[in-house]
């Protein structure tokens, strides 16, 4: 279940405020590579075990939130540096 383009317009990053939007397609392949290299971590070091099929991107395209059953997860431990 895809997360609300509502939901999605009104969410900022926690750590720096910025908007954020659906991860495109390629953005999320590019992280599902890495998590099957196992190479992709969150922010507070654990490593990333389950592919995303949704994420949310900062603005500023550094930093993904994954989304879980459509419901994205928007705490800084858990997001994971793109």
């Amino acid at each position: 279940m895809p997360v609300d383009p509502n939901l999605v317009a009104i969410l900022i990053c926690p750590e720096t405020r910025q908007p954020v939007a659906q991860a495109s397609a390629a953005q999320l392949a590019a992280i599902n590579n890495s998590i099957r290299a196992k190479n992709a971590y969150n922010r507070s070091g654990a490593r990333v075990e389950k592919e995303l099929t949704e994420a949310l991107i900062r603005a500023d395209g550094r930093v993904l939130y994954p989304v879980e059953e459509g419901i994205p997860v928007m705490l800084v431990e858990e997001s994971i540096a793109v």
